[in-house]
């Protein structure tokens, strides 16, 4: 079936509305980023760089490491702009848009998100790495969409009641990566974690600057939360959406996360922009790898 040009919005030049982006512009490797200046300091590890492209926050680079074939996108903060870019990057792999059709023969990609994160468990030390191995989302994005077969609902179930849940808020989501894919990431310096991704980066992660808070306890709750032997690690504000998002398209994703603050210890890191590219070239580095 043909989709509508209100659905699959195409730019003058046949892109896709927001990334700005050709089918042919796109790797089968892909690094998300969430800040628009992150995006060189990845790509000046490329040994060639073949297109460069921005609209709005989105800013593409795409080249080869090697014998890699690799684009490197900002996505900007939050799951609302992940909706977004993985919708884009789907219809960029998996439309023909010169037909408007969903193609025959899917391609599945490889989405990698770097990003900063802090940890909520005492125990994790800033300027560590922590790959996420399961998600467990506060934004709603997800039931949006047909996702229980992706979603690990005993673990929302336990979480609510654990929590207390307000009826008021939107209810938490769990998803997992794929195994062999987080593993491979986790190896060799990267701890395994259980992300929370919020909404904003104050109220919704427990900061207070002027506003009160509804619950003052909302990260000793959350870090408390244990299932089948596994405490949430860290809070970020995208991987969730990634993982389920990037399931229900037949992607692979892996999140990997610069520690640079530990809210439970109130520690801050002294050098992030040092921690955010030791963890740029260590992904690199697994990225050969695999």
């Amino acid at each position: 079936m043909q989709i509508g040009a209100s659905e699959l919005i195409l730019n003058a030049d046949n892109s896709i509305y927001h990334l700005n982006l050709l089918p042919e512009d796109l790797g089968d490797i892909v690094i998300l980023v969430g800040d628009q200046n992150r995006v060189p300091r990845v790509s000046k590890h490329f040994d060639t760089i073949e297109i460069k492209k921005n609209k709005r926050e989105f800013i593409t680079h795409t080249g080869w490491l090697q014998t890699k074939r690799i684009s490197v996108i900002s996505t900007g903060i939050g799951t609302d702009n992940i909706d977004i870019v993985l919708n884009e990057i789907d219809a960029l792999a998996n439309i023909d848009f010169g037909s408007r059709k969903v193609k025959k023969e899917k391609k599945s990609l490889d989405l990698i998100r770097i990003g900063t994160s802090g940890a909520i468990q005492p125990s994790i030390p800033v300027d560590s790495f922590i790959c996420s191995e399961y998600a467990i989302g506060f934004d709603a994005v997800l039931h949006y969409y047909d996702s229980e077969s992706v979603r690990h609902l005993d673990a929302e179930k336990a979480f609510v009641a654990h929590a207390k849940w307000a009826a008021n808020k939107s209810v938490p989501y769990v998803v997992s990566g794929i195994k062999d894919f987080t593993q491979h990431f986790s190896k060799d310096g990267s701890l395994p974690g259980f992300t929370g991704s919020n909404i904003g980066f104050y109220g919704p992660q427990g900061r207070s600057l002027r506003l009160p808070l509804a619950n003052n306890n909302i990260n000793q709750i959350i870090a408390s939360f244990e299932y089948k032997g596994r405490k949430i690690t860290n809070l970020e504000m995208e991987t969730s959406a990634i993982y389920g998002l990037s399931k229900l398209m037949g992607h692979r994703a892996v999140s990997m996360n610069a520690i640079i603050a530990n809210r439970s210890t109130l520690e801050f890191t002294k050098n992030p922009a040092n921690t955010v590219d030791r963890l740029i070239q260590w992904t690199l580095d697994k990225i050969l790898a695999y």
